[in-house]
């Protein structure tokens, strides 16, 4: 039995770990960790989790746990992945991995020094969806790739506590949502980007709410990506990928959470179809993928030398709007 234990009594923690965690053989949610200790408790008695920890710290070296969920803000990803690394437990860490490029390189070397996995919860890249559209890609049916665009957008308003409004925290459109839009273009080509241009329309909290970046990989291959926060936005999901080659294109609606109902369409000489790829949910993709690693049976799909590249260019991003120093 793998045993996780979660750092931060949080929303995301039930739909990323604990829903999915019930449906699958070998993995059980043992503990939690919260800043308020009462809070613990009562996420823990609300969720059926046997153990609550008194804190982050008491968490990270329980003897209860295996594998560390990381869900807390972007700037307690380094702090506590690394102190549980060091304690000896794998982490599955929350994206955006990091604050910046350094910190995931802080993260990984502790990784690496102790021996156990520290994978990036990306969850999209775990489902079936993501493995078609590599297939599709390698088929050669679009043929050699000339264009990529990327945008994810969801309406999150600027309430009291919210920490995507909050820059210590880590907060931002392009930190929170934009991250999934880099890291796909990166597995897509499966190299590494210039920044070329990045714009932002800020808020007044010092985040943005809007960013929008120009990238170019090796071989001339353009690529944009986009995203928004804004309170302005209609409520729901907006999340998308299109895949231009030189024979065809290739158009993914909703690679994000393509449980929540997704289509790719491809568009060739040939004619025009469209599919939808069948599957569990992202997170019991994820699970189920972490499960693979911790017995041998696969190598991470993500974090490591992966994290570090994505945190470099979303460093860019920022530093290119104007919203980061050199």
């Amino acid at each position: 039995m793998i045993r996780i234990g979660l750092l931060g009594a949080s929303r995301v923690s039930r739909y990323a770990i604990i829903d999915p965690a019930t449906g699958i053989e070998g993995i059980q949610v043992s503990s939690v960790a919260a800043r308020d200790p009462d809070r613990a408790a009562m996420f823990a008695e609300e969720n059926g989790i046997p153990y609550v920890e008194v804190d982050y710290e008491s968490l990270v070296t329980s003897h209860n746990v295996d594998i560390v969920y990381n869900g807390l803000p972007p700037s307690s990803h380094a702090r506590w992945s690394i102190a549980a690394l060091e304690a000896g437990k794998h982490v599955l860490c929350e994206k955006p991995f990091a604050m910046n490029a350094g910190e995931a390189q802080a993260m990984v070397g502790a990784a690496d020094r102790s021996g156990k996995f520290l994978i990036e919860a990306y969850h999209y890249r775990f489902h079936p969806l993501f493995a078609r559209v590599l297939e599709v890609i390698e088929s050669d049916r679009i043929g050699a790739l000339r264009e990529l665009r990327a945008h994810f957008n969801v309406r999150i308003a600027p309430e009291r506590g919210e920490i995507r409004y909050d820059p210590a925290l880590g907060g931002g459109a392009m930190m929170d949502l934009g991250c999934y839009c880099v890291h796909g273009v990166r597995s897509v080509m499966g190299s590494e980007p210039e920044v070329v241009s990045a714009s932002a329309i800020e808020h007044e909290s010092g985040v943005d709410i809007e960013m929008e970046a120009r990238l170019e990989f090796p071989g001339g291959v353009r690529a944009w990506v986009s995203s928004s926060m804004s309170d302005k936005l209609p409520e729901g999901l907006d999340a998308g990928l299109v895949v231009t080659g030189e024979r065809g294109t290739m158009t993914v609606i909703n690679p994000v959470a393509p449980h929540m109902g997704h289509e790719l369409i491809l568009e060739t000489a040939d004619g025009n179809n469209s599919e939808d790829v069948a599957g569990e949910t992202t997170y019991a993709h994820q699970l189920r993928h972490i499960i693979d690693v911790l017995h041998g049976k696969s190598e991470p799909l993500t974090g490591g030398s992966d994290a570090i590249a994505t945190m470099r260019v979303l460093d860019d991003v920022y530093r290119l709007a104007g919203m980061r120093p050199d």
